[in-house]
């Protein structure tokens, strides 16, 4: 599957605006996602009533919903720390947007550093220290967190009543908690420029890891740049290149996967295990990145291709708004072709990066919060929504989003070839926490060849099992 578009400066207008010329694209699209959890869409409450948090481990039981915001005079501080690598700006601007709306409240906006959610959150977690409101991602372990009581239940915020209904899902946790919320669908792609596909000869998107080998090998003879991969951002090589690896030479002969990794017996010691860095490796063995691509973090990687010095790169659907606007020329997007020849591409589709409120919080610190994120959904939200054009949660368009509608088409029908399996998940965000801390050492020491395919196949493998008997004890 693969779509393409052109760009929103284009004179047929603006045609990326959900609600404008390609209204009835996009909504076609989300409305095909609606196959995946089988549910019809339900239109989201247009009023808003006041936030009223439950806390996760006694959820069912009211608190106030008349508890006011502090006057200007006694000012309501709220601790923020966030996910926000490519709209830092764009969540200030909220927050300033908020605060002026709400004088007695200051929002102490922090944003995260390092290779992941999860190291953020870790030392916070175990010291029970979280701040107000956090980053947090749909796993296995936010959810236990959820579940131990550290997260606030936000099933009565707007926003929640408007997400998709496999999105509730996968932000429920198992002992009921509706922990957070999410700033989108998730996927990541491979993005292309379809003038240098043509310059190379190639005249379609490669449907398998052999003809994506060719297409690299007919882009470096006429003289292009392949693909621009972060090997300097584990993160991306995680969501990106083992996600897919996993999902097409793992999860596609193990359909209990999850069952594996929270029991400890997924076998990757073994030749789908070893082909999934095998196959990273090979994108520097065969010359099909950028010469600096160890060293390439995640925006850099953004403004090469964006620039047009790499035919393709390897990004998540958030960062579209960036990387379909750069050179004034069509850009089209398509599923990573990390299946073998003969062998169907398996979907990697789920949640992107969302927010969580303290539990430990007051409660009128935990009501301030709600309205917050409800205002970052709400009259925030285009302020970042319209930078990145990433694909929106909610079960109804909202009228002010940006989007390309053939991106949001492609996304529509992964997760329809994704509803067999369950919930959606990148297949990385499944893993511990801690074995998430293992792969990100592992990919760039893959990628660079000072690690073995197979030893690396081996030492995910036995983290995984180590973390198993340490969480059964």
């Amino acid at each position: 599957m693969h779509g393409r578009s052109t760009p929103s400066s284009s004179s047929a207008g603006p045609t990326d605006e959900v609600g404008a010329p390609a209204a009835c694209a996009a909504d076609s699209a989300y409305s095909a996602y609606s196959a995946c959890s089988r549910r019809t869409w339900l239109r989201a409450s247009a009023a808003a009533t006041a936030s009223l948090l439950l806390g996760c481990e006694r959820a069912g039981k009211e608190e106030s919903s008349t508890v006011e915001l502090a006057p200007a005079q006694d000012t309501l501080v709220l601790n923020a720390l966030v996910w926000a690598p490519d709209w830092a700006e764009e969540m200030q601007r909220v927050c300033d947007g908020f605060m002026h709306e709400h004088p007695g409240v200051r929002i102490n906006l922090q944003f995260m550093i390092g290779n992941s959610v999860e190291e953020n959150l870790k030392p916070r977690a175990t010291t029970d220290s979280l701040p107000d409101i956090v980053s947090v991602n749909a796993s296995p372990y936010t959810a236990s967190l959820a579940d131990q009581g550290l997260l606030a239940d936000l099933g009565q915020t707007r926003s929640w009543h408007g997400l998709l209904d496999i999105l509730q899902r996968e932000w429920t946790a198992p002992g009921g908690c509706r922990f957070g919320l999410p700033s989108g669908v998730a996927t990541t792609l491979i993005y292309y420029h379809p003038d240098l596909f043509e310059r190379a000869g190639i005249q379609a998107p490669p449907g398998d890891f052999e003809q994506f080998l060719a297409a690299g090998a007919a882009l470096r003879r006429a003289g292009i740049t392949p693909l621009a991969l972060s090997g300097g951002f584990p993160n991306m090589l995680g969501n990106g290149p083992f996600s897919y690896g996993f999902a097409n030479l793992v999860a596609s002969s193990t359909p209990d996967w999850r069952q594996h990794i929270a029991n400890g017996t997924l076998a990757l010691d073994n030749a789908q295990g070893w082909a999934v860095f095998s196959r990273l490796r090979t994108l520097m063995t065969r010359q099909l990145v950028q010469a600096d691509c160890l060293r390439a973090g995640y925006d850099a990687t953004l403004r090469q291709f964006a620039e047009g010095r790499a035919a393709m790169t390897f990004q998540g659907s958030w960062a579209a708004g960036v990387l379909m606007q750069g050179r004034g020329q069509p850009v089209g997007v398509f599923v990573p072709p990390w299946n073998d020849k003969d062998h169907p591409r398996q979907a990697v589709i789920g949640s992107e990066t969302g927010f969580a409120i303290a539990q430990r919080s007051s409660a009128r610190h935990r009501q301030a919060a709600a309205r917050f994120l409800d205002y970052l959904f709400g009259a925030g939200l285009p302020v970042w929504q319209g930078k990145r054009q990433n694909i929106l949660p909610f079960k109804t368009p909202a009228p002010s989003a940006k989007g390309d509608a053939a991106l949001f088409a492609l996304a529509a029908g992964m997760a329809r070839d994704a509803a067999a399996t369950g919930a959606p998940g990148l297949y990385y965000s499944y893993l511990p926490v801690n074995t998430i801390d293992v792969l990100h050492a592992l990919l760039p020491a893959v990628l660079s060849g000072k690690t073995t395919p197979v030893q690396a196949a081996r030492a995910l493998q036995e983290s995984i099992s180590a973390q198993a008997r340490v969480g059964g004890k």
